[in-house]
């Protein structure tokens, strides 16, 4: 989703931020990040991320983003109706 907002492919990001933004140890976005960056979805960097494979990413995460994707376009047309 912050992809979709950011209209690129590099995310200025850090895994600190994710776990505040998430309520999550740091240490769980790591984890999880790495996990996906091994299946060559996500490539990470200093206070970067870089989604590397955006149809690959959607397919492995669950209905809830294409949900909340089109829940966003139907309030907010002008500002997040692309995605």
């Amino acid at each position: 989703m912050s992809q979709d907002r950011a209209g690129q492919p590099d995310l200025p990001l850090t895994q600190e931020f994710l776990a505040e933004m998430l309520g999550v140890q740091r240490s769980t976005v790591s984890d999880v990040a790495r996990s996906i960056q091994d299946k060559g979805l996500i490539r990470l960097g200093r206070g970067v991320i870089t989604v590397t494979d955006r149809p690959g990413l959607q397919a492995a995460s669950c209905e809830c983003y294409e949900i909340i994707r089109q829940k966003f376009a139907q309030l907010l047309p002008h500002t997040y109706g692309r995605g």
